[in-house]
């Protein structure tokens, strides 16, 4: 190439793409009443009691939130935390029988993990005795295992537990004693008990993440769009005084008395 056609490159003056991106977003700004909305509305539905009245007067708003309510839900879903599962059994036929009766696959996942406690403290020690364990599972899982095939199988895994040891549990096994069953068996607990009250089973602003997220991963992969390679969902509080950093939101340190509805007491994953 000759020197006469040469021509240098010069800066460009042009704004980034993301740069475009991140400022149209900014220009989105739902207002404060939608903000406090979906607030009050995660709160109620994750079961917050505490937080969600302290959060009701900070945002000067009037709850239409039944509170007695959320505290038996968060009392059913802690029990399971807890491995206390024939409590919340009793508890969620005291607040509604139809619940378990209309879903046999919920009750049946209620009565296994009954059945996981108890082979737990049957084996915690060398010479501990496992009758228990057989008993409940040949009166209570045994006679609801032929109608489902998965029942079967999930009872079959289950016992199991009797065999080996726990230290040394095949993948498909290890699970079982693993705390994040407990969560996902009180999550659809706590689902079905809101279906049966005619709300809806997960937090609007779960499923506005959701969605969110689903429309980035589409932006991705259509190449059509320069995006930032990482985007902040903005639930993090910024320490200022805003709705996501308000004092009564949740927190593991809080003093609300609110039970934190995770496993192993963590920060629910939306607001950490």
């Amino acid at each position: 190439m000759s020197s006469a056609n040469f021509v240098s490159p010069t800066p460009s003056t042009t704004t980034p793409t993301w740069h475009q991106f991140e400022r149209k977003m900014e220009e989105v700004k739902p207002s404060k009443i939608d903000i406090n909305d979906l607030v009050m509305d995660y709160l109620v539905t994750n079961g917050y009691p505490a937080a969600a009245k302290k959060f009701a007067a900070e945002a000067n708003i009037q709850p239409k939130a039944d509170f007695d309510s959320i505290e038996e839900r968060v009392e059913i879903r802690t029990a399971i935390h807890a491995g206390n599962v024939q409590t919340a059994i009793e508890k969620i036929n005291e607040l509604n029988p139809q619940i378990l009766d209309d879903d046999p696959s919920l009750h049946f996942s209620l009565l296994r993990l009954q059945l996981i406690e108890l082979i737990r403290s049957c084996t915690s020690a060398p010479d501990g005795d496992i009758s228990p364990a057989l008993e409940f599972a040949t009166s209570q899982l045994a006679p609801r295992a032929p109608t489902n095939a998965q029942f079967l199988d999930d009872l079959e895994r289950t016992l199991a537990l009797l065999i080996f040891p726990s230290e040394n549990l095949a993948p498909s096994l290890a699970p079982l004693l693993h705390p994040d069953l407990r969560k996902e068996i009180a999550t659809n607990v706590n689902e079905a008990i809101l279906q049966s009250q005619g709300a809806r089973k997960e937090a609007r602003l779960r499923n506005l993440v959701k969605l969110r997220a689903w429309a980035e991963q589409k932006a991705r992969q259509s190449n059509k769009k320069d995006i930032p390679d990482k985007l902040d969902l903005g639930l993090v509080s910024d320490g200022k005084n805003d709705v996501l950093g308000s004092s009564s939101f949740p927190h593991n340190n809080s003093s609300g008395h609110d039970t934190v509805m995770t496993n192993n007491g963590d920060i629910d994953p939306m607001i950490s």
